[in-house]
């Protein structure tokens, strides 16, 4: 029975890898008559993918998509040995190995991006296949898989029947849901999954706005064509002890610093503490200071800031951070500094690698969240989700811990692709940790009122700003 079924299986990747020997000949001619179809992919594709990274395409045909993304190394596999001569006469820069994905054994490399681009359809199994992939990771590598709305199946099926698409009988027809799954059985976890264009054929100026504009609206991104998932390999990185940095910006907060220092839990391999100061005027720093020579046995820093607001606070306390991890901690006690803990088992367990703070799933402690901010919260939350493409309950709290390395990367995309428009740093953290295709996870707390001080936030002033970060946010990660 078991040979029968082996030989079946031969059989049928023979029929696939002569149909693709055959369709070789006419792939550029095919790609130019749905020109519009691969142009959005590869757009697609280089949002998710910088230049100059490590990327293994596997069924990667002409080599056309892994030549777009400008890797400074690129491999592409495919059994096709008729589209592997075209691949490497169009991209000699590239390198191009025969092999079935399948069954193929790695050579000692590790990638920092894995494409499985419209290529699972002809696989006999997926789980298996997404366990060999684990061979080319390392603990960031990115898995990215494309594939049909298996709701377009009957009218790619006419399409092919009319020569209107090119000829691919497709093997297996999975949802976004089966997918996900096949990675979770294959131990991964999934960071987000996106659909796009709902014209594939160019209709002026009508296809490109519906397609940037209409298609990502809530329901009708269901009816799309394209399906993406990205996801990360599991039980890669070593679990250990990792040093922490805690960022604690402050601005006449003099009552709550000794009450942060003794109710902050001692936890990693080494802890330091880093206050963030914005000038203040009512004895803050002498308070810090105070302190300093207090807990003498614990390293804790003072920095003042060059800047103004915020963000300029947590970026010199992480500029000049020493951990492994880096925590931001509000000085106003709002979150509970024992909470901290939760954030750096995240990441030190590998649950995640982008911790944010979540103050709605608990109730309030009573004024800790003014109405018109509740709602605000409500708000921002719902469109960034829907944007971003990863859940968000709650965006406008301080609380978020990171890599120090992912900060990093992070600071470089802030400078070059979302410049400086948000003067908390919220978003920028947030909007950096998705472009990076980083694993986000929510962590609840109990939110408590302020009991000393005032609040720094103008409501409808910065309720202003954060409108026009969301409609940016929409502009670079939906509209694309």
């Amino acid at each position: 029975m078991k040979i029968s079924m082996l030989l079946e299986d031969l059989k049928r990747k023979d029929e696939i890898r002569r149909r693709f020997d055959l369709l070789s000949k006419d792939r550029i001619r095919w790609k130019r008559r749905n020109r519009d179809y691969y142009e959005d992919q590869e757009r697609y594709f280089l949002h998710l993918v910088p230049e100059g990274m490590k990327v293994l395409e596997l069924g990667c045909g002409t080599g056309d998509l892994l030549n777009a993304l400008k890797p400074s190394r690129g491999v592409g596999v495919d059994f096709s040995e008729g589209m592997l001569k075209v691949a490497q006469a169009l991209y000699p820069h590239l390198e191009f190995r025969r092999d079935d994905i399948e069954i193929m054994d790695g050579w000692g490399e590790q990638f920092d991006f894995v494409i499985l681009s419209d290529v699972i359809g002809h696989l006999q199994d997926i789980q298996h296949t997404f366990e060999k992939i684990k061979q080319f990771c390392h603990q960031r590598t990115r898995i990215i898989i494309s594939y049909y709305n298996f709701l377009w199946e009957p009218i790619l099926w006419i399409g092919e029947r009319l020569r209107m698409k090119m000829p691919l009988h497709q093997q297996n027809w999975l949802s976004t849901e089966d997918i996900c799954n096949l990675l979770y059985i294959a131990d991964y976890q999934v960071i987000k999954t996106d659909r796009r264009l709902l014209i594939p054929k160019r209709i002026p100026l009508i296809s490109d706005i519906i397609n940037r504009y209409i298609a990502p609206l809530p329901v009708i991104r269901k009816l799309c064509l394209c399906c993406y998932v990205v996801a990360r390999p599991l039980n890669i990185r070593k679990k250990r002890e990792r040093s922490v940095s805690i960022i604690i910006p402050c601005k006449n907060e003099r009552g709550n610093i000794e009450p942060t220092l003794r109710r902050l839990p001692v936890f990693g391999s080494h802890q330091e503490i880093i206050f963030v100061d914005g000038r203040s005027q009512d004895g803050t720093i002498e308070e810090i200071k105070r302190v300093m020579k207090r807990y003498a046995d614990r390293d804790i820093k003072l920095l003042i800031q060059d800047g103004q607001g915020k963000a300029d606070a947590v970026r010199k306390g992480f500029l000049n951070a020493k951990g492994e991890i880096l925590i931001i901690l509000d000085a106003d006690l709002s979150v509970p500094p024992e909470d901290l803990l939760k954030f750096y088992r995240v990441l030190r367990d590998d649950l995640g690698e982008f911790a944010n703070v979540c103050r709605l799933i608990y109730p309030l402690e009573r004024q800790a969240m003014r109405l018109l901010n509740y709602m605000g919260n409500k708000f921002f939350s719902l469109m960034f989700t829907w944007i971003l493409n990863q859940r968000f309950k709650d965006t406008l709290c301080g609380t978020k811990a990171l890599y120090r390395e992912d900060y990093k990367k992070i600071e470089a995309l802030r400078r070059e692709y979302l410049g400086s428009i948000d003067p908390f740093g919220d978003f920028e953290l947030i909007l950096g940790a998705v472009k990076q295709n980083l694993k986000i996870v929510e962590v609840p707390v109990r939110y408590h009122q302020r009991r000393y001080g005032k609040t720094n936030i103008k409501r409808f002033r910065h309720g202003w700003l954060l409108l026009k970060m969301t409609a940016f946010a929409f502009k670079r990660f939906k509209a694309i």
